[in-house]
């Protein structure tokens, strides 16, 4: 919630200034990320949109349990997800195929709009979004820099986005989460 309210005040500092802030606020349904679009837009004045396209990844029958009980009794699906997880299957999950396909569904949509806009999601979504943008394999999914709380800037070039930065933590100085002990 910290990190959420750090959001709402970089936004709001930014307009203050005269400088680009976001003109819509599209989240996941998901109250963690409502909670926080809602602080953002409150500060901007503005009314926060859901999109289920933006939902995180369902783990299946890993939801909401923690890496360290993962490691322990599903260790060789776990190390998969650590090592290879584009070619993870989660027992009444998804893949990240599918939750690739959710968010090039979702960018589509938006690629077309000219307005600077502020997407709340979560961590899977936003790994496969920087991947995808950057041509690179799922393979890739760990190696982008996510975390809560940060955002990643995207810029629209001839009608298509790309990734102009990856992680922008500024905002979180002082409370950015340990990401160690937070479940998947």
């Amino acid at each position: 919630m910290q990190q959420g309210m750090a959001l709402g005040h970089y936004f709001f500092e930014r307009l203050g200034r005269g400088e680009a802030v976001p003109a819509r606020v599209v989240s996941s349904p998901l109250l963690r990320c409502v909670a926080t679009a809602r602080l953002a837009a409150q500060r901007l004045g503005l009314p926060v949109e859901t999109d289920e396209r933006l939902l995180e990844i369902a783990h299946g029958t890993w939801e909401g349990r923690y890496r360290d009980e993962l490691a322990v009794n599903d260790p060789e699906r776990y190390r998969t997800w650590r090592e290879d997880p584009a070619h993870v299957e989660f027992d009444g999950g998804e893949t990240l195929t599918d939750v690739l396909a959710r968010w090039r569904s979702f960018a589509a949509g938006i690629a077309t709009h000219d307005e600077p806009l502020l997407i709340v999601t979560h961590d899977a979504v936003v790994r496969c979004a920087l991947v995808d943008l950057e041509g690179r394999p799922l393979d890739d999914f760990w190696r982008t820099r996510v975390e809560n709380g940060a955002f990643a800037l995207l810029a629209r070039e001839r009608g298509a986005l790309r990734v102009s930065r990856e992680c922008v933590h500024d905002h979180l100085d002082g409370i950015r989460a340990d990401v160690t002990t937070q479940a998947l």
